[in-house]
């Protein structure tokens, strides 16, 4: 018999209801005004951890930005070099839609020319547009900041002179190259400073501050940052009671108590659990039995998926550095504990050590210190055989 199950674990998947980020998203909403008026604001960058709900929030403001008429589009940067061709797509959709208002016709010509200059330089599977080979020359660039603020003051002025406010949401920024970070970071600015109503929602983990600051020293005035934690006690509690409450289900505090202590506040482990606790029981008040009797399901679910997809990215290298880093004990770690564990010096593991940080593993805490991006990724890795066979032998 199907049974409606509130609890929705996924990646970046809307839970029925969003604690713990009530004040975030007043903040940001206020900052949504601000840009209708074309009143100069920051523009905001979330990080955190695997888990603790930025997608979810980003979509969340994306669709009370989308309510107060804002024109958005959602960038997901990759691994693979995508950007120029998403933040090119995003602009010409703006310009499609000012177009349909036959008297802004006239302001699409400047930024067009702009977006073809941008994809014909710096796209090389650039086809949406057809040149002949005179006129591609004539769009060629080989500065992508020049290219991008151009694109950036072009559509902001067109977005200011049609009262159309552009607000770009750009998700896994830690996945952009620097030299185009660094070139979004001087095209907002500029944009910024002409008073065009142009602002970026981003989100990624937490290098993603040493990554802007170093990019470009202005960009702590640019970008209002927060930093996205676990829930604290009473946050969880609400997101744990809240889902079930229309449905006629409640937990006992020994119940709440015993999720709070299994998934540590994070978001996506309070829907994991929630979603199979609920799932096998049938009784209208889920008490701390429950809760103990499907842990195992769990870290099942957890280790087949949201652990499993990371440590599979991982080169057999990389497995070994995260096995050292384990061994250390108590995280974060320092980079010549790791090489100790390594049997290593740490310059011939630094190479490891970058590719682990770029590929979203890990991320430096403190100077020369690490940890994992992915909450309670250390239990998963004690528990495979392969760390366990490799503590052997080490």
């Amino acid at each position: 018999m199907f049974k409606i199950n509130p609890y929705r674990p996924g990646a970046g998947l809307m839970p029925t209801y969003i604690a713990g980020r009530d004040e975030d998203i007043a903040n940001v909403g206020q900052m949504f005004d601000a840009l209708i008026m074309n009143i100069p604001t920051q523009s905001i960058i979330f990080s955190g951890l695997r888990g603790v709900g930025k997608t979810v929030l980003i979509n969340k403001l994306q669709n009370i930005a989308e309510e107060k008429e804002i024109f958005c589009r959602h960038i997901e940067v990759e691994e693979r070099n995508d950007f120029i061709f998403q933040i090119a797509a995003c602009s010409q959709a703006f310009l499609r839609k000012v177009s349909t208002k036959e008297k802004f016709k006239h302001l699409i010509q400047k930024p067009l020319d702009a977006i073809k200059s941008l994809m014909v330089s710096f796209n090389p599977n650039e086809n949406t547009f057809s040149f002949s080979l005179q006129e591609r020359e004539l769009y060629i660039s080989i500065n992508l900041t020049q290219s991008l603020t151009e694109v950036f003051v072009t559509i902001g002025e067109t977005a200011y002179k049609t009262g159309t406010p552009i607000c770009f949401f750009i998700d896994e920024i830690q996945y952009m190259k620097q030299n185009e970070l660094g070139s979004l970071i001087a095209a907002l600015h500029r944009a910024n400073q002409l008073g065009y109503p142009v602002m970026v929602v981003g989100a990624g983990l937490p290098k993603v501050y040493k990554m802007l600051s170093e990019e470009k020293s202005y960009s702590e005035r640019l970008f209002l940052y927060k930093e996205i934690a676990s829930l604290t006690d009473e946050q969880s509690k609400t997101a744990i009671e809240e889902p079930v409450k229309r449905l006629g289900i409640s937990y006992t505090d020994e119940a709440i108590r015993e999720i709070i202590k299994i998934t540590r506040g994070y978001p996506f482990f309070i829907q994991q659990m929630c979603q199979v606790v609920y799932k096998r029981t049938d009784e209208k008040i889920i008490q701390g039995i429950h809760i103990k009797n499907n842990i195992n399901e769990f870290f099942e679910l957890l280790d087949a998926g949201f652990f499993k997809s990371r440590y599979e990215r991982c080169a057999e290298s990389d497995k070994k550095f995260v096995f050292a880093m384990v061994k250390c004990g108590e995280l974060p770690c320092t980079i010549s504990n790791v090489a100790k564990n390594l049997h290593k010096s740490v310059s011939a593991i630094s190479t490891t050590r970058a590719q682990l940080i770029s590929k979203g593993i890990i991320y430096p805490v403190r100077y020369k210190e690490l940890d994992f991006t992915v909450p309670e990724f250390t239990g998963y890795i004690q528990r495979l055989e392969e760390y366990q066979q490799w503590c052997e032998e080490n």
